[in-house]
């Protein structure tokens, strides 16, 4: 399949819903932004936000400028949007930080809450930084967060419950692989490659962090505006089928000089 260009890549987004016209409604968005104000630490994604958000307009503000979605306060309810320009710049930041990754041989974690949609993404680019000379982190054994399992799939550090790979936005998994490394006298990764909790809590330890999040999760954005995570890639974190990631997926790669 040929690397798409910037436009095909825009246009492919909003036609899968990756971003444009996404599927989170306006007033779940709205919720979320309301709830992380409120001090709800199950939407600060593992990061420290003090006071510094507790006003809900300044959450929608940052959402506005960093991922798209309406500025309008008034407008609570029906469709709500991901901007496919923003989509494709972060893509861009992301690229040049695994370009950096790639030139230094770095050590390189990657880790999805999100095995049903971003899965994928994260092993194809585990494996394009392999061939490049990248250490991906080997987590340590017998891990355990959340009532559940923390292991090692295709590169990719999942959760798992109940034999199942699982959903979470919990930044306790990435706390265990942490605390685990240490534990072993492991040096820590010089990047995280990682969503939501995952990303957050990595980033609020100090690692470079490159995070995907939906517009209904705004902590990431946040922690990109204040300088706390390098990248915060906006897009539907999980949609209809995962190979609708594939172009975007072969776009970073391409723009990391990985393909």
């Amino acid at each position: 399949m040929p690397i798409p260009s910037r436009a095909a890549l825009v246009e492919q987004l909003v036609r899968t819903r990756i971003a444009g016209d996404v599927a989170t409604p306006r007033d779940n968005n709205l919720s979320h932004y309301r709830k992380l104000a409120n001090g709800d630490r199950y939407f600060w994604l593992g990061l420290e936000l003090g006071d510094r958000w507790r006003d809900e307009q300044d959450v929608l503000a940052v959402m506005a400028e960093r991922c798209g979605v309406s500025d309008d306060p008034e407008h609570r309810f029906g469709q709500d949007t991901i901007d496919p320009e923003l989509t494709v710049a972060a893509l861009d930041r992301a690229a040049a930080r695994l370009r950096k990754a790639a030139d230094g041989a770095q050590r390189v974690l990657f880790a999805t809450g999100h095995p049903g949609g971003l899965l994928d993404v994260h092993r194809q680019t585990a494996a394009a930084l392999r061939a490049a000379g990248c250490e991906i982190v080997r987590i340590p054994s017998g891990l355990m967060a959340d009532e559940g399992m923390v292991f090692q799939f295709a590169d990719v550090a999942v959760q798992e419950r109940g034999a199942t790979l699982w959903h979470t936005h919990s930044p306790a998994p990435m706390a265990a692989i942490l605390d685990g490394l240490e534990r072993e006298g492991r040096p820590l990764p010089d990047l995280v490659v990682a969503d939501h909790g995952w990303a957050g809590c990595a980033a609020q330890r100090g690692l470079d962090a490159i995070g995907y999040a939906d517009c209904n999760d705004p902590a990431l954005f946040l922690a990109e505006s204040e300088g706390t995570l390098q990248v915060a890639v906006p897009l539907d974190d999980h949609v209809l089928d995962p190979r609708f990631y594939d172009p975007m997926t072969d776009y970073l790669l391409d723009a990391a000089g990985l393909l």
